[in-house]
């Protein structure tokens, strides 16, 4: 939380005005019966009269529907609202409609990029076109509704029309990165028992090309129930054998008829990291989707027709799906196959200002990267059309914050997001019309009501609580794939507050209405009843030139102890002497507390983290306490599986002093 309520950002008057929030707030103060100008006023209303706001949501973006039911959500007749509510009970529609309605031909869609190639443009009239033709190839091939569709694709062009195909069907998308190995797609793919597999010959990464024809055989050969496969064979490597060239099917034309299905027919499988056991599959439906995306995108990022919206992600992350969001708001999306810092570190600011991005989407770690080697995106680059800039993924330290202020143009809008794959969605990040504070996470998005919830289940503000809803949203899961009575849905979920969404993040909720995120609670460090954030301790470590980056966990020993120790990956030619082991722990004293003062400070070789970047506190803290891989984590989801050597190291050490005292 910053030192001064002053914000580092306040909104322009004018473009306030214009932002697509207020018209919005206007239709919702009509429908109120009283002035919801005030986002506060906004939010709280959205949050409490649902069906007043999601209702204003549908009328306000005209969405596209078959059959529209009269009853917005149903929530269940005994028990708590959650889980159980119905969203929109006998309405039908379609995702892909969605997209491709009152389009304008030529306009462009997708700006393809991969690494030391031209531009792809792709216009809408192309998109649809290519959407119609793979939609026929797969129907031809008995693709039906229900049926599972999986993706081992990179993040391209054909990816997305690949996804739009499939649910124009009333099929289920699945998608994961070419950077997984084939173990881990199976270990996601399996679950589903899919129909059809989409994938291409490989992929562009730090100007290299990895040929992954070894990874989709494995793929394939472990899908019995594959009934055919659709190939992007690129000028990388040789083409897939026996599949079918995605070049030619777009070459035949079909006509793009979407499937009506239910508002809540399954949209996607989202898969989480998988800290325990196989990953979790997250099933989200076609109407809550459409609904959350655009409101997420439109009001609260005031993405429009007129912007080119990238995030730099990867089709491994929920971020993927919320950036071809972009297209349902009739924007044109930029997706990237390859890496942020090839040629060099500021290569998604090259990028950002080549394309003309004007609502970009990065993550911590790489502002932290930029920062450390020097880059002056607002100088080198010329980045006049960049208005807002989204980080999400982990939480942003307040020295990233004055970073991306200090190195950007005036005016451009610093916009930091938390939310999950769970929701396919964001619980706390920006408006138009909300000042921005160093630290902080400018508000709840409009639809969430968010709270923070002691130990009691009593709303906390101005001090440390667990991230929780109190009421629906329609982006909640349906189900998860392969839980048939919902059991670990609610164990996941709600089994602490009944009724009440735990997300498992601490947060604390300032009288301003903002939101600081200090890490998740199960990592959360509890030194003698004392909770502390992770974060806190991140933010004074990772800004030393020493330390590339850091992972703090607290571990509850036998006989009430408690041992904290801090791993660090230093920097090239740095060595973990007394020196250094010292000023590390003063910095941390100096500027977060004592109590945050590790107990011990290992230097390891790296950092592990999800493939979405986050990293493996919660795994971590298991090893340490003597679990096995299998059991902590996924190794699948993890980017270098071979770093977490250097924890079971360490956890044996200690348990084996342990023993001998």
């Amino acid at each position: 939380m910053s030192d001064s309520p002053t914000p580092m950002w306040i909104p322009d008057p004018d473009a306030v005005a214009s932002a697509q929030i207020t018209a919005f707030a206007r239709l919702a103060s009509e429908r109120a019966g009283r002035d919801l100008t005030a986002y506060a006023d906004l939010q709280a209303w959205s949050a409490t009269e649902l069906e007043g706001f999601w209702r204003a949501v549908w009328d306000f973006f005209e969405v596209r529907a078959d059959i529209v039911g009269d009853v917005v959500l149903v929530e269940p007749p005994t028990g708590p609202a959650m889980p159980g509510t119905r969203w929109f009970p006998g309405t039908r529609l379609n995702y892909t409609a969605n997209v491709f309605r009152d389009r304008p031909a030529d306009g462009i869609a997708i700006r393809g990029l991969q690494e030391d190639t031209a531009t792809d443009e792709v216009t809408w009239s192309r998109l649809e076109a290519e959407v119609g033709s793979i939609a026929a190839t797969l129907r031809e091939a008995g693709v039906e509704v229900g049926d599972r569709v999986v993706g081992y694709v990179p993040n391209a062009p054909e990816a997305v029309a690949a996804f739009l195909a499939t649910v124009s069907l009333g099929a289920i998308w699945s998608a994961c990165g070419m950077d997984y190995a084939a173990d881990a797609a199976l270990a996601r793919f399996r679950q589903l028992d899919p129909v059809a597999l989409v994938t291409a010959n490989g992929f562009r990464l730090s100007g290299k090309v990895v040929e992954r024809h070894d990874a989709v055989a494995a793929i394939r050969a472990g899908l019995p129930t594959l009934r055919t496969t659709i190939a992007i064979n690129r000028d990388l490597a040789a083409p897939v054998p026996d599949a079918l060239d995605y070049a030619q099917v777009v070459a035949t034309p079909s006509e793009l008829v979407p499937v009506p299905v239910d508002f809540e027919h399954p949209l996607w499988v989202l898969f989480s990291s998988g800290t325990t056991g196989l990953p979790k599959g997250i099933v989200h439906g076609h109407g809550g989707v459409v609904l959350e995306h655009l409101k997420a995108l439109s009001l609260n990022k005031d993405v429009s027709p007129d912007d080119v919206f990238w995030w730099f992600t990867t089709p491994s992350w929920m971020m993927w799906n919320l950036q071809i969001g972009g297209l349902l708001v009739g924007a044109t999306i930029v997706t990237y196959d390859g890496s942020p810092a090839y040629p060099s570190t500021d290569a998604v600011w090259m990028l950002t200002a080549r394309e003309g991005v004007t609502v970009l989407g990065t993550s911590p770690g790489y502002v932290a990267a930029c920062a450390k080697a020097g880059c002056a995106p607002g100088v080198d680059h010329d980045l006049h059309r960049l208005q807002a800039v989204g980080v999400t993924g982990s939480t942003l330290p307040t020295p990233s914050y004055h970073w991306l202020a200090d190195n950007l143009p005036t005016g451009v809008q610093l916009m930091p997001t938390s939310g999950g794959t769970d929701v396919a969605a964001g619980f706390v990040g920006g408006a138009p019309s909300v000042p921005v504070w160093a630290g902080e996470i400018s508000t709840a998005a409009l639809g969430v009501a968010l709270d923070a919830f002691d130990e009691q289940g009593a709303s906390v503000r101005g001090r440390v609580g667990e991230l929780v809803v109190t009421r629906p949203m329609p982006t909640m899961p349906l189900h998860f794939w392969n839980d048939p009575d919902g059991s670990r849905l609610r164990e996941a979920y709600f089994d602490t507050y009944p009724g009440v969404w735990r997300h498992g993040d601490w947060i604390t909720i300032t009288e301003r209405g903002s939101v600081t995120i200090h890490g998740r609670s199960d990592a959360t460090l509890n030194r003698n009843g004392v909770r502390m954030g992770s974060a806190d301790i991140y933010e004074v470590v990772e800004q030393l030139p020493e330390v590339t980056e850091a992972l703090v966990v607290g571990i509850e020993e036998d006989g009430g102890g408690y041992w904290m120790p801090m791993f660090v990956h230093l920097a090239d030619g740095v060595v973990l002497d007394a020196d250094l082991d010292q000023r590390l722990r003063q910095a941390i004293r100096q500027h977060a507390s004592a109590r945050h003062v590790p107990d011990e400070i290992v230097a390891v070789r790296g950092i592990p983290h999800t493939r979405t970047g986050k990293k493996l506190e919660v795994p971590v803290k298991r090893m340490l306490q003597g679990s096995v891989v299998g059991a902590a984590f996924d190794p699948g989801g993890v980017d270098d599986p071979t770093l977490v050597d250097d924890f079971l190291a360490v956890g044996a050490r200690r348990r084996a002093a342990a023993s001998a005292s």
